[in-house]
């Protein structure tokens, strides 16, 4: 059948959200953590424990607590597990496959969630804190991905996935004062969550004095890495109705499309252009909508860069013309669509994808957790509101590397 088809457009819904403290020192095991992150999802969603037949996934990168050890902790009997590996753009890819196991009848609810001591553990560049210095692990690996970038001194994410905007800068006249401006959109939302671990308001100039980390790229344009484990619940909508949350539909997905050659990607098709180009062709016409549709962006911001092309790939502004998008107030809490109202990974916390889909099913709740006091303001000044208002629809922009995209479009209108 064709891509695109929308045959489960709207039948199944996120009904539960829960996380951890996001950290730098959680003083805990991704197990511990997962436990908590759960059942704080499956409290969220007013499902019994006992006569629900529960179904999970996780996502790890050598790093998390299986789901058999997490619902043996919490005393559930699982009918379904499937746990993957993976980081980057697994949110979306794996509430696709939830929805999949729903519809095949292997369970009543899906859990998806993810455990990481990203910042004592499991570190990115390859060593925990006050780990002894060596070189990046798998470097002298030159049989997989890594054959046309180790070898070369490209070992970093941001030394890989830099190359990318680097040619968007040469081809467009794209200028980091534009790209500092997502890092202050970010920072916008995030002074007006509690949860944050970086509340603090920056300014361009914030950004484009910070030490440079890979030229062009500064600290500040880097997310911050933190301990934390996330999850979500999903069921049905028919089944989501006799249940206290609002309704939080799925209208589509689209799980890690790739360009031709995903391991040397700028092979095929050009360097600035990343994964989303293709995704959007699968997420837009299952969701039966477009680009102009959506009111909050959920865009993974590994960087502020990791943002800006993909705001491009799904259209939301011509190729070549994201500096003036990101930078013209659009993307701000009271902009005319939002990206990442929580901070995202620039400034909550970095949780591979996973507090950026809560934070959207929040968003569609009206239930966003911020300094208000009783009902929303809509004032967005600092320390103040950060709910949108009257949100309908919104897309997460899944990433795991440029050649690599996924999505989820959300809706409070089913």
């Amino acid at each position: 059948m064709a891509k695109g088809h929308g045959l489960l457009r709207g039948k199944y819904a996120v009904v539960g959200v829960g996380e951890t403290e996001y950290s730098r020192n959680s003083g805990r095991t991704t197990r511990q953590m997962g436990v908590e992150a759960v059942k704080k999802a499956i409290d969220d969603s007013g499902l019994d424990y006992d006569t629900t037949s529960w179904g999970t996934t996780c996502y790890q990168v050598g790093d998390a607590a299986g789901s058999e050890i997490i619902f043996s902790d919490l005393g559930v009997r699982m009918d379904y597990q499937v746990d993957t590996w993976g980081g980057g753009s697994s949110s979306e890819t794996l509430i696709g496959l939830a929805i999949g196991a729903l519809e095949a009848g292997l369970c009543d609810a899906m859990v998806v969630y993810r455990t990481m001591n990203g910042f004592t553990e499991m570190r990115i560049g390859g060593t925990p804190v006050g780990a002894p210095a060596g070189p990046p692990p798998f470097m002298t690996r030159h049989g997989d991905h890594t054959m046309h970038s180790r070898i070369y001194g490209i070992a970093s994410a941001l030394q890989n996935f830099g190359l990318s905007f680097v040619r968007h800068m040469y081809e467009y006249g794209t200028t980091p004062e534009q790209l500092a401006h997502v890092k202050v959109a970010h920072s916008k939302g995030a002074s007006n969550n509690p949860k944050a671990y970086y509340k603090q308001r920056l300014t361009v100039d914030d950004v484009l004095n910070s030490r440079y980390i890979v030229e062009p790229f500064h600290l500040l344009d880097c997310c911050v890495e933190t301990d934390n484990a996330t999850a979500i619940v999903i069921t049905s909508t028919e089944r989501a109705r006799d249940l206290p949350r609002p309704n939080v539909a799925i209208l589509g997905t689209g799980g890690r499309t790739h360009k031709w050659s995903p391991d040397y990607h700028w092979n095929h098709g050009p360097i600035n252009q990343v994964g989303g180009i293709y995704t959007k062709d699968v997420v837009f016409p299952n969701a039966g909508i477009g680009p102009e549709d959506v009111d909050i962006t959920g865009s993974y911001d590994a960087f502020t860069f990791t943002t800006l092309l993909q705001l491009e790939a799904y259209g939301f502004c011509p190729i070549g013309e994201g500096g003036h998008y990101v930078s013209d107030g659009t993307i701000e809490l009271g902009g005319r669509r939002p990206n990442n109202p929580s901070g995202g990974h620039l400034c909550e916390g970095y949780t591979h994808g996973m507090n950026m889909v809560i934070e959207n099913v929040r968003q569609l709740r009206g239930e966003v957790d911020d300094y208000c006091e009783g009902e929303h303001t809509y004032d967005y000044s600092e320390g103040a509101c950060r709910q949108v208002q009257d949100p309908q629809i919104t897309m997460n922009l899944g990433w795991a590397q440029p050649p690599t995209g996924s999505s989820l479009v959300m809706t409070n209108q089913v």
